[in-house]
């Protein structure tokens, strides 16, 4: 019996088991309504909001929204670097994989398996991630930095601003754990005003790879009318 999808569609469908909504817009539909019932969004704008959401749907964890913290226009210059194709820097694969590919024209730049880079880690005794980041400076001006991993990428990239690396348009540092990430985050947070950088951050150890692309992804939706 050939397993093929048009094989599939002259199948009769078995209407017995679960109850469970299957149309993905309805289910989309219908999360975004409880996240704003659940979820205090009150503290937001309206584009912060979509933001946040996406936060809260990604983890499915409605009490973390007062952990979000936005600079003064990280949304609207996220927006800009993201319309105008501005490069989307990613430290790890599963954040690269995570941005919505149909709202972007060019993919996003992911330098963690570079075969350069495993050496240079070795050479000076750090991570992988922290090495990567070498490999950023030609695309750091006007980029979208979106960090949901690694708490020392993250601190790299600010030990790299504060020396005069170029500056990118928005950092969304997100990395999750229980060593550095907290302290990651709040270096971002400390730090962005004194950096002239926008950024957006979720305080403490939530963070993830999912959590971070979500975010770029809310921006990269509003960019092009899709709201909740």
């Amino acid at each position: 019996m050939p397993n093929t999808i048009s094989h599939l569609l002259n199948e009769p469908r078995n209407e017995a088991g679960f109850d469970y909504i299957q149309d993905p817009v309805a289910i989309e539909q219908k999360s975004f309504q409880l996240i704003r019932e659940l979820t205090d969004l009150s503290a937001f704008d309206a584009t912060e909001q979509q933001v946040v959401m996406r936060i809260v749907h990604s983890l499915g964890l409605v009490h973390l929204a007062p952990q979000v913290r936005f600079s003064a226009k990280a949304c609207v210059a996220g927006m800009a670097a993201l319309a105008s194709n501005n490069a989307i820097l990613c430290d790890v694969e599963m954040v690269k994989q995570g941005i919505t590919k149909r709202m972007i024209s060019e993919p996003p730049l992911c330098f963690l398996n570079h075969p350069e880079v495993a050496e240079l880690a070795k050479l000076r005794g750090e991570t992988r991630t922290m090495a990567a980041l070498e490999l950023w400076r030609p695309h750091l001006t006007g980029s979208v930095v979106v960090i949901g991993n690694a708490p020392t990428a993250l601190f790299r990239l600010l030990e790299m601003l504060q020396q005069g690396a170029p500056k990118p348009a928005l950092i969304i540092g997100m990395p999750v754990g229980f060593v550095g990430a907290a302290e990651s985050k709040q270096a971002l947070w400390h730090l962005h005003q004194d950096l002239g950088i926008e950024c957006i951050t979720l305080l403490g150890r939530e963070g993830g790879s999912a959590v971070s692309s979500a975010s770029c992804n809310a921006l990269l939706r509003c960019n092009h009318g899709e709201r909740y």
